[in-house]
């Protein structure tokens, strides 16, 4: 940013545990926007009219910037430099006209001292130095034991564990009675007038309080159990049989409001950033199914006056209708999260989604207005900003029957990720190569630039052993309107290290994805082939055919000496940035540093991409030249289309 400064690798802490990302100082105030991690990305935004105080301190390695806004809340951004903080102190100063403060940090190590009640901020003090700081926002309970004890309990969140090995869960206070910062009197001892300032300051009793709404026995496919849904008024609980779940609303980014196509059932989802863990598995997106037609009737437990004014025209006293509609307004007006529902696409049974399979699992594919969703497991969201290019794949599953034709979509991801949605029914194709194209998307096929008929061509193949191209490249490669209308701004970054599923973050391999594929039709193709068997004459006849069937089952191995293949521009401008970036920011992941080239190559001008594509023309015409002379050469003469192949 012109007017601005830009610091990489900024951690933010919080009641979600610490998020690295990036943090922008401009003149209108600042902006903090998370880098990686699953669901859709947090961005913080302080105006300049909101923003109080700012104060820095030297901690253990690096430095902090802690920022007071109007409304009492405190923002501490970590994995400041030295030299940062005297830029940042320069530029708050000049255009926000605030003189940050500098605070020191006791390292001491003694544990008696003075507290200090600002904001929803306790800070305990020796001497005159900071000892640490706690939100008041995070207590949850806060108990007298004895006469001179307090003891401070934090809210329970299970979106932290993704984050943090450890989290605050307890804190204990001595106030003897000869204190004089909180002065009591027989009745009421110091301890006692120290706990009443903390009910009065923190979110006490939000853990103890009742439901605002409850739900029972709602079916979860992720996590999977069957569970009982309690709303209260700053976080949900999710309490089953085996798990329970305790969710802040803050960690909620999105809903999504999914109807299943040609089912009973509706899909809402609950994305989160950070997400919850189960074990070692990350759940970014709470995938609840509910029955379609069911109607409910609910009154919410909460203070009239209350509703009358924190949720006045977010939320009714009463509800009746659908149960997933139900569920949904209560839980945005009590989250402030935004809803997504179906948009323009229909598939051909006039459904909001296409049947398909991915990772060997089952599901539907719900093309969106700004990105694709695939549900229930692994729940996958595919921004279209993200995307590279698509790919309709042709391939045969072995049916002597037509009606047994699929095709595949390949979805590439510019950070080089590539998601493979199989088996989906030819007769979804026109609908869907006219959503995505009408999209703007790049559509590719086999590798090339293709045009609608193109496309539509290798669709369109009646061949029953038609090669699957996906497969055949991972054998070559082994032998060597959104109706959302009051949401207008949906805009992912992911990243996410690729698109959020309920996995630990691994990604399973191409060739594990086609091992599992082939081997699940195994059995049904077995059958058929069995009971429609052709005499022995007859398949005598097709000698031929077999010979070539079997030179196409075998692995074919990639040619020393043949061609490199030819790079895009992308791959020419990754090359040249890839290691800057890194130098610069050593703390990015592979994944984050592909996001980082993806992004930084779609924000540049057609001018600014010149030098890389001229490149990648240059290189294209060397490929073409070098493949005309392979092929040429006597040793290749009779296979070089064969060796191409190998190399797509």
């Amino acid at each position: 940013m012109a007017d601005g400064l830009v610091f990489n690798n900024i951690l933010l802490g919080g009641r979600g545990g610490t998020n690295p990302g990036q943090l922008t100082v401009h003149s209108a105030g600042i902006r903090w926007k998370k880098i990686g991690g699953q669901g859709e990305a947090r961005v913080l935004n302080l105006e300049k009219a909101n923003i109080l105080a700012v104060s820095w301190m030297k901690i253990p390695r690096t430095f902090e910037v802690s920022v007071k806004g109007k409304d009492g809340l405190y923002y501490k951004f970590t994995g400041f430099r030295e030299q940062d903080v005297s830029n940042l102190t320069a530029f708050i100063q000049s255009t926000i006209g605030i003189t940050p403060e500098e605070k020191q940090l006791s390292i001491s190590g003694l544990s008696w001292g003075e507290v200090d009640l600002s904001g929803n901020l306790l800070t305990f003090l020796v001497g005159s130095k900071h000892a640490f700081e706690v939100s008041l926002a995070d207590v949850a309970q806060t108990q007298l034991q004895g006469k001179n004890d307090v003891s401070l309990e934090f809210h329970v969140d299970d979106t932290r564990g993704a984050n943090e090995k450890d989290s605050l869960m307890e804190i204990s206070f001595h106030v003897p009675n000869s204190n004089t910062q909180f002065v009591g009197d027989e009745n009421h001892p110091p301890a006692q007038v120290f706990r009443d300032k903390i009910m009065s300051m923190a979110d006490v009793g939000a853990s103890g309080e009742d439901a605002v709404a409850l739900f029972e026995g709602i079916a979860i496919l992720t996590p999977r159990g069957r569970y009982t849904v309690e709303l209260h008024s700053s976080f949900l609980r999710l309490q089953g049989q085996a798990n329970d779940f305790k969710i802040q609303y803050t960690s909620i980014v999105r809903l999504f409001v999914l109807p299943k196509s040609n089912q009973p059932h509706t899909f809402v989802v609950v994305t989160l950033d950070p997400p919850i863990r189960k074990g070692q598995t990350l759940y970014p997106h709470i995938v609840l199914q509910f029955e379609t037609d069911f109607v409910v009737e609910t009154s919410l437990t909460m203070n009239e006056d209350l509703l009358n004014t924190k949720y006045k025209d977010k939320l009714e006293a009463s509800y009746k209708g659908l149960i997933h509609e139900v569920f949904t307004g209560i839980l945005r007006g009590l989250s402030g999260a935004k809803v997504t529902r179906p948009g323009k696409f229909r598939s051909c049974q006039h459904g909001y989604a296409v049947k398909s399979s991915l990772k060997a699992e089952d599901g539907v594919l719900y093309p969106l207005e700004k990105g694709f969703f695939f549900l229930p497991k692994p729940p996958t969201l595919i921004l279209h900003d993200e995307i590279e290019y698509v790919e309709f794949e042709r391939h045969g599953t072995g049916a002597s029957s037509s009606q047994y034709h699929y095709f595949d979509l390949l979805v590439k991801l510019k950070n080089e990720q590539e998601h493979l949605f199989r088996n989906i029914q030819r007769n979804e194709y026109h609908n869907l190569f006219d959503f995505i194209s009408g999209k703007g998307l790049k559509i590719m096929n086999l590798g090339e630039m293709q045009t609608t008929d193109g496309v539509a061509a290798v669709l369109n193949n009646d061949d029953d052993d038609a090669v699957d191209p996906h497969l055949e490249r991972i054998r070559n490669a082994a032998g060597g309107d959104e109706s959302d209308e009051e949401d207008e701004d949906f805009v992912l970054d992911k990243d996410d290290g690729g698109s959020p599923t309920d996995d630990s973050g691994e990604e399973e391999s191409d060739a594990s994805e086609s091992k599992d594929y082939k081997e699940k039709p195994a059995k049904k193709e077995g059958k058929k082939e069995g009971a429609t068997s052709k005499p022995a004459s007859k398949r005598k006849a097709k000698d031929g055919d077999e010979e070539s069937s079997k030179k196409r089952k075998q692995k074919r191995k990639k040619d020393p000496n043949a061609p490199k293949r030819a790079m895009s521009g992308f791959m020419f401008f990754s090359q040249s940035e890839r290691d800057p970036l890194k130098k610069d920011n050593p703390g990015l992941s592979f994944t984050d540093v592909g996001r980082a080239l993806g992004e930084k190559w779609k924000k540049m001008t057609a001018e600014e991409k010149e030098p890389h594509e001229q490149k990648a023309r240059d290189d294209q015409k060397r490929y073409k030249e070098e493949m005309a002379g392979y092929k040429n050469t006597p040793t290749n003469k009779d296979s070089g289309n064969e060796s191409d192949s190998a190399q797509t």
